[in-house]
């Protein structure tokens, strides 16, 4: 883990780009006490750990399926399979025995994954390792603070620029989405957890890779209120439906997602579980 320092910072963003009805700005002063964090996601190696020494089944296992996008399912399967699609969404198919041992459903492993971001894990699974392991989910602004990296309102976690003199700095979609990822970035699908440049806090994967679930209920309004709760050691607001997720995924394209923008956000409900989302912990310093 590393340290964060406590103290003021601008989170939040404004601009033509941002997701109005997510509730991104406005850009507002928030001060946070000092905290440590992960400086990755959770891997697989290190829920492995977690299932070993707990016996704990996953909310995807104990459903029996899971969300997969449909090219993660390996080809041989998709013929042979039948599965539920999304309505308007039909590149994500409900997969039976999809789990995170399975991220690709049946036929697929992560015995060559043990460093890459766990996935296929609830909001619930996530809060149960971390008190497993003695720390606790992020909140939403602890999340943005250190994804910044002391930056102070850029674009990405690493400057304005996607990428800086033609260098990938995140695991995101390339090419034409959703048919074709051309994985310019080196990756298609998950990447190692310790993947590209770390950020000025030496965080790694905060732009791009697999969505990271935070602790807050998600609301896109809850911060407009100018209060000590808003803007000191914010938690989010008292219940709701979903919690909120942070960082984008490599399903992110700026055609359809451009969430790996550092001050963009979306949530999911807590028994969600997917291909694309994961987490990393905190805990007080």
């Amino acid at each position: 883990m590393v340290e964060v320092p406590g103290g003021p910072f601008l989170m939040g963003a404004e601009g033509p780009e941002c997701w109005v009805a997510d509730g991104e700005g406005p850009v507002r002063e928030v001060t946070l006490s000092p905290f440590r964090i992960d400086r990755t996601c959770v891997t697989n190696a290190q829920f492995g750990e977690f299932i070993e020494a707990t016996g704990y089944a996953t909310e995807a296992e104990r459903f029996g399926w899971s969300f997969v996008f449909y090219n993660q399912i390996p080809k041989s399967h998709r013929k042979q399979m039948q599965f539920d699609t999304v309505l308007g969404l039909q590149w994500w198919a409900k997969v039976e025995k999809a789990d995170w041992r399975k991220p690709g459903g049946p036929g697929t492993n992560i015995r060559k994954k043990a460093e890459h971001p766990v996935v296929h894990v609830s909001w619930n699974d996530a809060s149960a390792y971390a008190a497993w392991a003695g720390k606790r989910l992020p909140s939403e602004a602890e999340w943005e603070r250190a994804a910044r990296g002391g930056l102070v309102q850029k674009r990405y976690a690493w400057g304005d620029e996607l990428t800086p003199d033609g260098k990938h700095r995140c695991n995101i979609w390339q090419g034409r989405f959703p048919d074709e990822d051309t994985g310019e970035d080196g990756w298609i699908g998950t990447a190692p957890a310790r993947s590209f440049r770390a950020n000025e806090f030496g965080l790694y994967n905060v732009a791009g890779n697999v969505w990271e679930w935070c602790a807050d209920w998600f609301s896109p309004s809850w911060h407009l209120t100018e209060s000590d709760a808003t803007r000191n050691d914010p938690r989010g607001p008292e219940n709701g439906q979903s919690r909120v997720i942070r960082g984008g995924s490599f399903l992110c394209h700026e055609s359809y997602c451009n969430r790996y923008r550092v001050g963009a956000r979306t949530a999911n409900t807590p028994d969600s579980s997917t291909c694309h989302q994961g987490f990393r912990c905190a805990m007080d310093a």
